[in-house]
Parts: C-alpha cells; structure tokens; sequence
C-alpha cells in the first residue's frame, strides 16, 4: 500500500476499517435503528483487535500517536457497552451531561487518534479520512434525531 511498512499499513487499514464500521453502524442505525441495536456490541468489541493492534505497533516501535488509539478505543467501548447494553442509560435525548461528557470526549479521541496521525504518513489519506469522518458525524448526528425511532 504506498510503499508503506508493514505497521504502518497496518495501522492505516484498521483506521480505515474503524471508520467505515462506524458509518455502516450510524446508518443502519438512522434507518434500521433495530438491526442497529443488535450488532451495536460489535462496534465496541472490534476495540479487542484495536488494542491487539496498538500492543502490536508500540512493540514495532511506532511513535505513540499510533498506538494509543486502540488504547482508548478499548476505554470508550468498556464505557459505552457499559452505559449502553448493561445499565441501558438513556442518556442521549435528553442528554445527561454526567455520561454524555466521558462518553463523547472517548469517542473523540479515538477517532482523532485513528484519524491525525495519517497526515504523518500520506496526506491524501487524511483528507480521505476527514471525508469518511464528516459522513460518519452527519450520520450518527441525524440518527438521534429521528422522531419516527422508537428508542430503546
């Protein structure tokens, strides 16, 4: 891919592949919000691979911004399985500040970890990215605001 090594393909693939799981996962769950609900746990549990992936690249030595994306991907999908599936919050509309803060700084931050690093390594994958990202925020935005929705 590029002529890029090994880890930082690695890295620029499971970027990717983050990204478009989340944009599969916000559109179904803006239009199919039931198949949404059923395959929601898969988003978090990919954070196993990402931290297998990120153990991988810290140990090849790649500079951190690298490997602590996997690292807080784990953190965020612990939390949000938690919030989500086990307590079963409803802390989205009206949003409850308490879950909302650490949940979206999480998200946040794995998102930017898997997405700024890639301007180190190609450009045009950044701009790439930032497409994907912006697709991805219009979807999981207008996903909640979706009346026709019954929510869980």
């Amino acid at each position: 891919m590029f002529d890029l090594d090994a880890l930082d393909a690695l890295f620029v693939c499971w970027a990717f592949l983050f990204q478009i799981i989340l944009i599969i996962y916000f559109a179904l769950r803006k239009w199919r919000f039931d198949i949404a609900m059923q395959y929601g746990p898969i988003v978090y549990a990919l954070s196993i691979p990402a931290v297998a992936i990120s153990i991988i690249l810290l140990f090849g030595g790649k500079t951190w911004s690298l490997w602590l994306g996997g690292f807080i991907y784990f953190a965020w999908a612990v939390y949000g399985y938690f919030v989500d599936y086990v307590r079963k919050i409803q802390w989205r509309d009206p949003i409850h500040w308490q879950v909302f803060g650490p949940y979206v700084l999480l998200y946040l931050a794995t998102v930017m970890f898997y997405w700024w690093p890639l301007a180190h390594i190609r450009r045009p994958l950044w701009y790439v990215y930032a497409t994907l990202f912006i697709i991805s925020t219009m979807l999981n935005v207008t996903s909640h605001k979706n009346p026709a929705v019954k929510r869980n």
